[in-house]
């Protein structure tokens, strides 16, 4: 979520929603007739875009949707997956061209390329990628605010995902969701806007924790400061792996460092001292740093300091990323050096035999590989990252969204849960994460956990992609 993970992006916009109805347009469908492999064998497959039409009252806007749906298959029984990422104001491409989509993207501006992606889901399940209103090639006729809220925006994806499945005919179909980041909370919304969705599983990736603020705020984020000091060799970690030492610095946050927090001022001075210094062993940071701040570490104290005598500060999307802090200043979110960040095991050039696509010049891939691929001409070019809509967005007053997901759980005792969260995520901490599924009364046996060495995309690193393409599919076996 783009409010919480990049401050200085201003969300002044407060507006009522209006409810929405849906009004479909009957606007046929791009298709394209393709193949890939996947997991060893031949994948037939159907690439549909569709415009989907929707309202707010007098106010109408066009939802844009990409499906893979394998046909040498029956389809009834397949499973769907319905994917959308977050921002808000963010599109689909980096679930889309970056995990499980059949196509991948590498390289950077116009250089970039797309190959064959082995870890698509293509072969087990259907795909649908939502690109909500203002991204994508998702459009509003005229005002999108009506769909620029946590309700509204929730409805208008719901609408689309019921409309989709009567389309198709895939009404018997399970049915599940997957969001990331600000998508954990529209996936949460829709167990409240729309219950008669009837999913069978929603995946959380990066999940938005819940409000926090004094203690619990800083013990759910030092588990992961303590993971990004050791990764930049700023503690020493002792031969431990990255999970080992999240696991430790976890016991560490919710017993002696929540409990010295919670003393504030009553806390005695020797006391205080002795864990600063633990507290220094743990994040890198010095001592008196850590003393001056009453042992209170935020996102920014330790970005900008853990690093500093390098002359660097860490990313926030993915603490693994360094930049400069002498570097000129730049307009947020583009001043996070882990923003877009993908390590070199994340970059694969084209070989022999590959089937590379690339862009004419001038062009971007994503709006070439709709125009020739999918059979697909946008009205004007694929919007990746919307800031006027995360500004404009209306966040209703900012309360968790879990606990709807937690009283569908109630409701359904069949519906499970996927969540899958980075080690290196300053933004969306993963215990921070935890601590909000937890707190919320997600059950614990309907619950799969899935960690990662890697940033808020955990997909960016080829093997992390491929473990976390076979834990969706292990979660998604009927």
């Amino acid at each position: 979520m783009l409010r919480s993970i990049l401050t200085s992006v201003a969300l002044s916009a407060l507006v009522a929603t209006a409810s929405l109805s849906p009004v479909w347009a009957e606007v046929p469908a791009a298709a394209a007739d393709l193949t890939t492999v996947l997991n060893g064998q031949s994948v037939a497959y159907q690439a549909k875009v569709t415009e989907h039409r929707v309202s707010a009252g007098e106010v109408s806007a066009t939802i844009v949707t990409t499906s893979y749906l394998r046909t040498d298959e029956a389809p009834a029984q397949r499973p769907v997956l319905f994917i959308f990422n977050g921002g808000p104001g963010a599109s689909t491409t980096p679930l889309h061209f970056g995990a499980f989509g059949p196509m991948r993207r590498f390289g950077e501006g116009e250089a970039q390329y797309l190959l064959p992606n082995p870890h698509s889901l293509l072969d087990q399940v259907d795909l649908v990628f939502i690109d909500p209103v203002g991204t994508g090639y998702s459009r509003p006729d005229t005002d999108g605010q009506p769909f620029w809220s946590r309700t509204g925006d929730a409805r208008s994806v719901a609408d689309v995902i019921l409309d989709w499945l009567r389309q198709n005919d895939r009404k018997a179909s399970p049915r599940y969701v997957l969001g990331q980041s600000y998508g954990t909370i529209r996936a949460a919304e829709l167990t409240r806007v729309a219950p008669e969705l009837k999913l069978n599983g929603i995946l959380l990736f990066a999940l938005v924790p819940g409000e926090r603020s004094g203690p619990l705020a800083a013990m759910s984020s030092l588990p992961s400061y303590a993971a990004t000091a050791c990764y930049h060799s700023m503690t020493d970690c002792h031969g431990r792996t990255p999970q080992q030492v999240y696991d430790a610095a976890v016991d560490f946050a919710r017993t002696d460092y929540v409990t010295a927090l919670i003393q504030g001022g009553a806390l005695p001075a020797s006391d205080k001292q002795d864990m600063a210094l633990m507290l220094a062993g743990l994040t890198g940071l010095e001592p008196d740093l850590l003393l001056e701040n009453d042992l209170k570490i935020d996102n920014r104290l330790f970005m900008f300091n853990l690093l500093k005598a390098q002359d660097l500060r860490t990313g926030q999307l993915d603490a693994r990323a360094t930049a400069s802090l002498s570097a000129p200043p730049r307009q947020p979110p583009y001043d996070d050096p882990g923003l877009g960040y993908a390590p070199e095991t994340g970059v694969r050039a084209p070989q022999a035999g590959d089937e590379a696509f690339r862009a004419p010049e001038g062009t971007n891939v994503v709006d070439a590989y709709y125009a020739q691929r999918l059979n697909y001409q946008g009205k004007d070019g694929y919007e990746a990252l919307n800031l006027r809509v995360n500004s404009a967005w209306d966040h209703e007053g900012f309360k968790d969204a879990i606990p709807y997901l937690a009283e569908a759980m109630k409701r359904d005792p069949e519906l499970r849960v996927f969540w899958s969260a980075g080690l290196y995520d300053l933004s969306t901490p993963a215990y921070g994460g935890r601590y909000t599924l937890d707190q919320a009364g997600i059950p614990s046996d309907r619950l799969t956990a899935a960690y990662f060495a890697s940033g808020h995309s955990v997909f960016v690193d080829e093997r992390n992609l491929e473990e976390l393409a076979r834990a969706v599919r292990a979660f998604m076996q009927p």
